[in-house]
């Protein structure tokens, strides 16, 4: 058989069990866009997420109900004792146009 004859059969064989034809053998990337997607399986690992203390909170905040989060009062409270000794987090780096435009204002 001649050579565009053969080229001729493999297109249709392609085209008949959807393969994707490259005379060239070209490095295409097909091998990985034809396996299963790893998303789901890796979402399925994970718990699903419980309710947290900040949804009760904003569930309740509409009906003028106040609460109190320790947790969160102990974090931002070791926040400021942190600030105090000087370990808190830096200040962000001021580029050329925030320092002009801070002259400008003052």
């Amino acid at each position: 058989m001649s050579q565009p004859r053969i080229l001729e059969l493999v297109k249709t064989q392609c085209r008949i069990f959807s393969l994707n034809f490259n005379p060239q053998r070209l490095r295409l990337g097909n091998k990985i866009l034809r396996q299963r997607l790893r998303g789901p399986a890796l979402a399925a690992w994970y718990p699903k997420k419980d309710v947290s203390f900040r949804d009760l909170q904003n569930t309740y905040k509409p009906l003028g109900l106040t609460t109190f989060d320790e947790a969160e009062d102990d974090r931002e409270e070791a926040i400021q004792i942190a600030k105090l000794r000087g370990k808190g987090r830096p200040k962000k780096k001021r580029t050329a146009a925030e320092s002009k435009s801070a002259k400008k204002k003052k």
